[in-house]
């Protein structure tokens, strides 16, 4: 596999809403969660700001877009608003290895921590993250910003009490 990283470019965002429906329909499998299958993808003007503002990194294989990673600032944190892989290529270490790129690209620019919000139980989301160093935190001890992610996610009806925010300490 030729695995390949880097910003994406406006040229690839035609891309991205075929990937993020393919990573989707691997909510199929989980019932209650299935819907999230059927969920519009982000427009290409949405990809087009997180673009502009230098947020959005790519991973290719043999290059070939197979997934992305759109982030924002939060405070000291990098926020890790969506990543998408296509479902064929889930499982093979790229969401790993994208995460670890925009790692570096965050702490050059001086961010401490990633932050994310994902759901507790599903295998690929916050156990995932756990197992790469992220922890959970306490919604008690939430910053504002990520408290008010949290509350944004609700009132968009993703349920509170199946959701948590992470973060990894950037060294």
């Amino acid at each position: 596999m030729n695995l390949s990283l880097r910003p994406t470019t406006l040229t690839d965002i035609a891309t991205l809403p075929d990937i993020e429906c393919s990573a989707g329909e691997r909510f199929r499998d989980i019932p209650s969660l299935a819907w999230i299958a059927d969920e519009r993808p982000l427009s290409p003007a949405q990809h087009r700001q997180y673009v502009e503002k230098e947020m959005s990194w790519l991973a290719l294989v043999n290059h070939c877009p197979v997934g992305f990673l759109l982030a924002e600032t939060l405070d000291s944190s990098l926020f890790i608003a969506e990543i998408s892989l296509h479902l064929q290529w889930q499982g093979k270490g790229i969401g790993r290895r994208l995460i670890d790129y925009v790692a570096g690209h965050a702490r050059e620019k001086g961010f401490t921590s990633l932050t994310l919000t994902t759901f507790r139980d599903v295998p690929w989301n916050a156990p995932f993250y756990a197992r790469l160093g992220f922890e959970m935190l306490a919604d008690e001890g939430l910053m504002p910003t990520l408290r008010q992610k949290r509350e944004e996610e609700a009132a968009r009806g993703l349920a509170y009490e199946l959701r948590c925010a992470m973060r990894l300490i950037l060294r």
